[in-house]
């Protein structure tokens, strides 16, 4: 396939963070872009409005007629989070038409290109953005296909005047190993996708083959500590990593920390996004962006003025009553991270968490990581399972991990309920936290805590 000659493309599943990036990649070089997602969300509806035809029923009957038969102009992409008994994915594979996985079009798109590499069970979103941000805000500019909306931009996709790319590299399913990055970052390697790797040992296996995809004279940067299996260079906090950030404090709500990787070192780092986690993703992000020559000081400016990813440790009410922050973590160890920080910013105020369980698998691998977890919290308000892509698990539910925690004061509740407890409660310090629909609460949440 011949990206140069690609003029129709049809997304399934296009309102995925990273298909509604490839979407507008694809608007932006002029193809018609049209795609189907099960539900209508504000990115779909964003998607509309800047022309992209789409549907919510699957419906084959409902496609446009220039998909009708397969031509060299015409792409199909697909995400696996779309069950594969869809009528409009068995439309197409009746048709003949191939098929290509989101990675595969990446893959294809950054072949020819300097490619950033961003890989991690957590962090690489937040890592990705950064450094897509301080290659932009330097000018030494880049285009980027990031997993979350970067503040600064208000977009999951930029587009650069050179031949460097900064993509997002995604473990699930192994999409990650179509790519050959010239930089690969590897934040974490925790256990996860249990449902696609079958246990812990597999998955680390599949970072270190993506590690080893890495072009020849490439540069690899992984955390200190993981079993990576490659050379390269390691970064931590006051760790005795090569590339080391240190003295972090708090001030005025900020986060400071000193860089130095033996041979730069950059002092008094004002990181524009809170938490001890994101210093860690800064530490990385500047170590590629200086291997990419950019100078110390622009790297310092611009992760003062890094405004966050949407959904990524977000403050969505600051003000003298209420502290709102919206975070998408679903693993025990990214909760572990956002809870943590949130407490270490403000450590004499009462925390209530809300938070909705992501896939019943990933509830049955974890329960116990996260009742231990969600017990550092004062109050936990527990929705069910976001089942995303699976079918219920006999025996499965947001009450294993319930059952599993010491704190008594918790409570699984429906939405509605949730926010009739706010409004009650009035809590000065709230944390809602989930990858699936907990995202519908956040405006609610602003409308009644806002209200001061």
């Amino acid at each position: 396939m011949e990206l140069q000659n690609i003029q129709r493309v049809y997304l399934v599943g296009i309102g995925g963070i990273g298909m509604s990036g490839l979407a507008r990649y694809f608007a932006h070089l002029g193809c018609v872009v049209c795609g189907y997602d099960k539900t209508s969300t504000p990115l779909t509806t964003e998607l509309q409005n800047e022309g992209m035809q789409i549907i919510f029923d699957d419906r084959p009957d409902w496609l446009p007629i220039n998909f009708d038969k397969p031509c060299d102009s015409t792409l199909v992409i697909y995400t696996p989070a779309i069950p594969a008994d869809s009528q409009i994915i068995k439309y197409f594979r009746d048709r003949g038409f191939e098929l290509f996985k989101r990675s595969q079009v990446l893959g294809l798109i950054s072949k020819g290109m300097f490619t950033v590499a961003v890989a991690g069970t957590h962090g690489k979103t937040t890592t990705s953005c950064m450094v897509a941000h301080i290659l932009k805000a330097s000018g030494t500019d880049c285009s980027a296909f990031l997993g979350g909306i970067a503040a600064n931009y208000q977009t999951n996709v930029l587009y650069g005047k050179n031949d460097v790319v900064v993509v997002e590299a995604d473990e699930y399913d192994r999409s990650f190993l179509t790519l050959h990055p010239n930089i690969a970052i590897v934040t974490s390697m925790d256990a996860d996708h249990l449902d696609i790797y079958g246990d812990h040992s597999h998955l680390q296996e599949s970072f270190r083959l993506f590690a080893g995809q890495i072009k020849p004279g490439g540069q690899l940067i992984y955390h200190e500590g993981l079993p990576i299996g490659h050379d390269g260079q390691t970064y931590g906090i006051d760790d005795n990593a090569q590339v080391e950030a240190s003295n972090v404090r708090v001030e005025n709500g900020d986060f400071y920390f000193d860089f130095s990787n033996g041979e730069v070192g950059i002092k008094n780092i004002r990181l524009g996004m809170p938490g001890i986690h994101n210093v860690s993703n800064a530490t990385a992000a500047t170590q590629a962006a200086l291997l990419l020559g950019v100078s110390p000081e622009a790297v310092k400016a611009a992760l003062g003025n890094f405004a966050g990813v949407k959904r990524r440790f977000e403050y969505i009410v600051k003000n003298d009553a209420h502290i709102y922050i919206d975070d998408y973590a679903h693993h025990p160890e990214e909760l572990r991270a956002a809870i943590s920080s949130v407490k270490k910013l403000y450590p004499g105020k009462k925390l209530t968490v809300i938070f909705q369980p992501h896939l019943f698998t990933r509830t049955r691998d974890f329960a116990d990581g996260f009742a231990e977890v969600l017990d550092m919290s004062d109050e936990l308000l527990m929705l069910d399972i976001y089942p995303a892509r699976e079918l219920p698990i006999e025996g499965v539910s947001a009450d294993m991990v319930l059952e599993r925690m010491k704190m008594l004061n918790k409570r699984k509740c429906g939405k509605q309920e949730v926010l009739d407890i706010v409004r009650v409660e009035n809590p000065e310090l709230l944390l809602t936290v989930g990858a699936g629909d907990i995202d519908q609460l956040v405006q609610p949440l602003k409308t009644i805590l806002g209200n001061v």
